[in-house]
């Protein structure tokens, strides 16, 4: 695996650099966590060059060329290329950014509103303050670190059924108040995971550390410590890197929303918050496409005011920035409706493929091309127009 060992050196040299620069990292999680640290690169330019010296000795249709496309695409954004968001998407998440005919989107906005409707919520400015009234009336605000590793416990054996997953992992989970768009966030290296929960962004009710258990520990943690015990074990050809513009996102984002719901699907609130939450990302997936296709702010705001009627210009405003100029995040948010979506699609057609699923899912980080593969009749990732 010489190839796949320069390609990772590579990657860590350029995740030291930004690191040093104080910028995002490259890494999120590193399955395979060296020794010793590596020496960081001079400047972007040199870790350019490097990647593109190693995609010229990658074979066309590996996990190593495919890897490499998605750093070197979002190493050009970084030093200023601009890109059609198609290409962009392409290479990176390596998926259609077509999005989804507004019928569809329209109808998954029926779903959700369906359900809420089963908890006597209305659809209007002042839907999701009744919402969250309910969630904390139910269950009321709590400690998240606390409540969270109470509920990954409650519902481990379940999603280690479901996935097949044994591997052991150890669990740091820190509170911060940042400026930022996330409201938890989990990274690491080896079996060694920490989640950071954004104070500044939300509270927690029950409900929510019920979610961001499934989603972050069961999830990403559980999966990501699987991946590296997997990539231990046995020989394999993929960089044992996981970074937030690379093709495997569809699959964690995807699989980390639709987790609580396949966990507990009895659940009303579970059930409520899912499904509008695969609403809220297929509207913001329209957002996505609007903004980088020259459409007006005050356009884009207006056509989500029409969508989501209880969602304020602030939340609006940061969306649109955030998918048009932030290089990492044009791409990286892209994932959340796409993967949202045939997860959601996968767990409606029911049967064992939904099993199968997570169980290669906890083994190798699965782009696209390989989760069509497991199911050949889903819809198509990234949007069917």
């Amino acid at each position: 695996m010489q190839l796949r060992d320069h390609v990772e050196t590579a990657i860590r040299r350029w995740h030291a650099f930004e690191e040093n620069q104080g910028a995002d990292p490259v890494i999120d999680y590193d399955c395979a966590p060296p020794d010793k640290p590596v020496d960081p690169y001079p400047d972007r330019f040199t870790a350019l060059d490097q990647l593109v010296e190693l995609r010229n000795h990658a074979n066309d249709g590996t996990a190593i060329a495919a890897q490499l496309d998605a750093h070197t695409a979002y190493l050009r954004a970084l030093l200023g290329e601009q890109t059609s968001l198609g290409d962009y998407i392409q290479r990176t998440q390596r998926c259609r950014a077509r999005g989804w005919s507004a019928d569809y989107v329209s109808h998954r906005g029926d779903v959700a509103r369906s359900v809420l409707a089963s908890l006597d919520i209305a659809w209007d400015a002042d839907t999701g303050r009744r919402l969250r009234k309910l969630e904390e009336g139910s269950s009321p605000t709590v400690e998240p670190s606390a409540a969270i590793r109470e509920f990954a416990e409650k519902f481990e054996p379940t999603v280690r059924k479901l996935a097949g997953a044994t591997t052991e992992f150890n669990l740091l989970i820190e509170t911060v108040r940042l400026d930022a768009y996330w409201s938890y966030w989990l990274d690491g290296a080896g079996r060694d995971a920490r989640l950071r929960i954004n104070l500044a962004n939300t509270s927690f009710t029950l409900n929510d550390a019920y979610r961001f258990a499934l989603h972050e520990i069961l999830g990403h943690a559980l999966q990501y410590a699987s991946i590296a015990d997997y990539a231990e074990s046995h020989e394999v050809d993929w960089p044992r890197l996981l970074s937030i513009h690379c093709p495997h996102q569809v699959l964690f984002e995807g699989l980390g929303q639709v987790l609580p719901l396949i966990a507990d699907p009895n659940s009303g609130l579970v059930c409520a918050r899912v499904r509008l939450d695969h609403y809220f990302q297929l509207v913001r997936a329209e957002l996505h496409l609007l903004i980088n296709n020259g459409e007006s702010a005050t356009a884009c705001r207006d056509h989500a005011l029409r969508r989501v009627p209880f969602w304020t210009e602030t939340i609006i405003a940061r969306d649109l920035f955030d998918r048009s100029v932030n290089p990492q995040l044009r791409t990286y948010l892209w994932a959340y409706p796409a993967g949202i979506d045939w997860f959601v699609n996968l767990y409606e057609a029911g049967g064992p493929l939904t099993g199968e699923v997570l169980k290669e899912a906890y083994k190798r980080p699965l782009d696209p091309s390989e989760l069509h593969a497991l199911w050949p009749a889903g819809p198509v990732i990234g949007g069917d127009q």
